[in-house]
């Protein structure tokens, strides 16, 4: 794998670590796409750092069981800012 690569998905690995941020967040601050940031911590890093692997699952199941309130939140959120 190129160098390059693995010090991307390293530092996606140590950023979500320390902010649980979203893969979208992510995306956007790595400047890369969602697709490449999933591949990045659900593919590459298990091949480079398994223990850091199961630190970012941990986070990305937790997004995915929160899913469902920050949708409610944000449409709520939405109507609340047009109706004002």
């Amino acid at each position: 794998m190129n160098s390059n690569i693995v010090k991307r998905v390293l530092e996606e690995a140590n950023y979500i670590i320390k902010t649980e941020k979203t893969i979208r967040e992510l995306a956007s601050i790595f400047n890369v796409s969602k697709s490449t940031v999933h591949k990045d911590l659900h593919e590459r890093l298990l091949e480079i750092d398994k223990n850091k692997y199961i630190e970012v699952d941990n986070i990305l199941k937790y997004h995915i069981d929160i899913r469902h309130i920050r949708g409610g939140e944000s449409t709520k959120n939405k109507y609340l800012r047009h109706n004002n």
